[in-house]
């Protein structure tokens, strides 16, 4: 178990990222001769083994690599500032740990990629992975998605909505060509994958039509909307009604000029190589927790993790990230912590 340093550096904590990272790539080739001759990997890394074909990563089959660590570290997928997300989880965490017996830690991450590559390194057990990012996260990390949020009978979705001044003389999709559009990061469903799939439908083609523009994170192309930053933005209709409700912006600033289909909100996922006991137990900790009434309201009225498997509810997020050209390979996953680096420089450099 690696001890998390919270007084640690971003940048130190990317380089150690970086570090763990290259050296589980190294030793892939050893893990997998551990885990012995695999039947079926399917779209997985080489680390991970599918023979059931469910399309996430099945347990190590050799019972000592499993792990039982003593202390759980949990994130949440950084669509806005993590700090914010360690305070609204604070009531599940301690929960969690009076449930497994463990003590949990919220560890912080500041991109899709370093939470992936936290959970590939061993170093983060369980948390909630974007959507577009659950993706890289099943393939590379050996994540099982198992809940999102939701309440008695059904999971709690998002539309892909895009976003303009209530000001602009910008009505329809086709009004933005040659405009300031803002996408998010590139691994984001909403945020870039499912824009690139869709758009071209409604006569709006990205980086074709207009040139996109990352702005770093969800909460960064609403603002930048609203401050005229950008003329417009697609992002994602929970996270625009959660600022809403917590006065971050004025809804009624913004005019929505197009919605998509319901997309399953963030997955909460476990590391594939938890000791079954511990998984099962910590399992049952989610499905049977009931969110206090400042997480309902911070998640729109959800009241609880409602049980998903990858293969089916997240099919729809498959289709759209194929629809886009979008793999889910090592090589895929080096581009986008290139592109996600370079979009967090330029939005960290248009807030000065």
């Amino acid at each position: 178990m690696h001890t998390i340093h919270c007084n640690t550096s971003n940048a130190a904590h990317r380089v150690l990222a970086r570090i763990t990272f290259a050296l589980a790539l190294g030793l892939a080739a050893h893990s997998v001769q551990a885990q012995g001759e695999c039947a079926n990997r399917g779209d997985l890394d080489a680390l991970f083994c599918d023979e059931n074909k469910d399309l996430v990563a099945d347990p190590p089959k050799d019972a000592k690599r499993f792990k039982n660590p003593s202390t759980l570290v949990f994130t949440y997928t950084p669509v806005e500032d993590p700090a914010v997300y360690e305070n609204i989880f604070k009531p599940f965490t301690e929960y969690l740990g009076k449930c497994t017996g463990k003590r949990v830690v919220f560890y912080q991450v500041q991109s899709n990629a370093a939470e992936i590559e936290a959970m590939r390194s061993g170093r983060l057990h369980v948390g909630g992975f974007s959507t577009g990012p659950t993706n890289y996260a099943v393939n590379l990390a050996g994540a099982v998605p198992f809940a999102v949020k939701g309440g008695e009978k059904e999971l709690q979705g998002y539309n892909l909505i895009m976003i303009v001044k209530k000001s602009s003389t910008l009505h329809k999709m086709t009004d933005l060509k040659g405009k300031k559009v803002a996408h998010v990061q590139p691994s984001s469903n909403s945020g870039n994958l499912a824009p690139r799939a869709l758009f071209p439908a409604q006569g709006l083609v990205p980086d074709q039509d207009y040139k996109v523009l990352y702005s770093g994170k969800h909460d960064n192309s609403i603002t930048g909307v609203a401050t005229g930053d950008y003329d417009a933005a697609p992002v994602a209709s929970d996270v625009f009604k959660r600022m809403a409700a917590r006065g971050q912006i004025k809804e009624d600033d913004f005019r929505i000029i197009w919605r998509s289909e319901t997309f399953p909100t963030s997955s909460f996922a476990y590391a594939h190589d938890l000791e079954p006991k511990l998984r099962d137990t910590m399992v049952k900790c989610f499905y049977d927790y009931r969110f206090p009434a400042e997480m309902q309201k911070a998640f729109d009225g959800a009241d609880r993790f409602f049980p998903i498997t990858y293969q089916k509810d997240w099919a729809i997020v498959r289709k759209v990230a194929e629809g886009s050209g979008e793999k889910f390979n090592s090589a895929a996953f080096e581009n986008l912590k290139k592109r996600e680096t370079e979009a967090a420089a330029k939005a960290q450099a248009a807030k000065k």
